[in-house]
């Protein structure tokens, strides 16, 4: 006889396409598996970066973070690499969620030829990292 899969309660996730001018904002759940663009921070310094991170956080209330980690084509890390994991680092510090790491090494290559999103590409960045987050949690579920 098959026993019922436990229900698991959908999650809500926030995802992070860091960069050191802008950082892009995506969020979504477990449930629709969709990242959805929020929006592209500029910060002028890291104290105003974590205020407008720590108002998207209190909006929308996620119960897990994703940051993408930069990397060669080849997966060798390079100076990006280190600052995206001080990042991620640091929002785990700062608000205590766990925060969850996934390849970027072509999310904004996807984007960069649509016109449309070149206005808020970051953003969109974001939303395939979490999109990925999501492909690759799910994979790991059937294995």
């Amino acid at each position: 006889m098959h026993k019922p899969a436990a229900s698991i309660a959908p999650i809500t996730v926030m995802a992070f396409d860091y960069g050191t001018r802008r950082v892009g904002v995506a969020v979504g759940n477990s449930v629709t598996k969709a990242g959805e663009p929020l929006k592209t921070i500029s910060a002028v310094n890291s104290d105003t970066l974590f205020k407008d991170i720590e108002m998207l956080l209190a909006d929308w209330r996620p119960d897990l973070l994703v940051v993408g980690r930069p990397t060669h084509p080849d997966g060798k890390p390079h100076e990006m690499t280190a600052k995206a994991t001080r990042f991620g680092n640091q929002l785990h510090g700062r608000f205590h969620l766990p925060v969850a790491w996934v390849d970027e090494r072509y999310s904004s290559v996807v984007l960069e030829g649509d016109l449309q999103m070149r206005d808020n590409l970051d953003a969109h960045s974001a939303a395939i990292i979490l999109e990925q987050y999501f492909a690759e949690v799910g994979s790991k579920a059937v294995e």
